[in-house]
């Protein structure tokens, strides 16, 4: 059973995709609390928790009195959102690429304190560091360095097939990935990484700094990661 704090995620997450799957309109009055917990076997407490996410993220608003009604942002719907944690295998998949993952180096190291702390994890702890570089037949479209804690991979590094999606093989290992925290900006590649991989006409990108989490808020990975400006366009929602 997930902590009480995880139900209430899974069961925003739940009525989010009711409300986005549904025949409402914005301005159209929710189904009543005691409907909404009979339908998904949960307590008025929790209900009312999640709800109220919903009421902060702009998806529904309150008449007092009256109910709960479908806000305008839950008819705005925008193709692959920024906002949306998926891998960055899935991503670019999902942008319309046959991504292969070239991997670069994969080594185990003391980590550099703003990784241990992002990781919150101890100074003296080790961690593996995953660079490599993705790509849709022979152009490159990203450059990626990952860290994860030593501790989260058991067997050998040299034995484990680093080619594959990151969130997946952390999975397999009983880690799964839920949600993440990130920063954007538009930059350029690091010059000493374009001289060592011949990235010259790599271009601007748009670099991605991220957190990954568990459901429980157990961080298990920090990326960097590099996306060709002219390979990638990213969408969102202001509220």
């Amino acid at each position: 059973m997930g902590t009480a704090r995880t139900i209430v995620l899974e069961l925003r997450d739940k009525l989010a995709a009711f409300i986005a799957n549904g025949d409402f309109k914005a301005g159209d009055k929710l189904p009543t609390e005691a409907a909404l917990a009979s339908k998904y076997g949960v307590s008025r407490t929790a209900l009312r928790e999640a709800l109220k996410l919903l009421e902060q993220s702009g998806t529904i608003y309150v008449h007092h009195g009256k109910g709960r009604y479908v806000g305008g942002i839950a008819e705005l719907k925008v193709e692959r959102p920024i906002t949306l944690f998926e891998s960055v295998t899935a991503l670019t998949r999902g942008n319309g690429y046959d991504p292969t993952n070239k991997v670069l180096s994969i080594a185990e190291q003391q980590a550099p304190a703003y990784i241990s702390e992002a990781l919150k994890i101890a100074p003296s702890d080790r961690v593996l560091r995953l660079e490599r570089i993705r790509m849709h037949r022979d152009d490159v479209l990203m450059y990626c360095v990952d860290y994860v804690p030593r501790q989260l991979i058991s067997d050998k590094i040299y034995d484990v097939e680093w080619s594959d999606s990151l969130i997946a093989l952390l999975e397999s290992y009983g880690h799964k990935a839920t949600m993440s925290s990130a920063t954007a900006a538009a930059v350029m590649l690091p010059d000493d990484v374009v001289a060592a991989n011949n990235l010259e006409e790599f271009g601007p990108a748009f670099r991605i700094v991220e957190t990954v989490y568990t459901a429980a808020g157990e961080p298990i990975v920090y990326a960097e990661d590099y996306h060709r400006g002219d390979a990638f366009e990213f969408s969102f929602v202001r509220s």
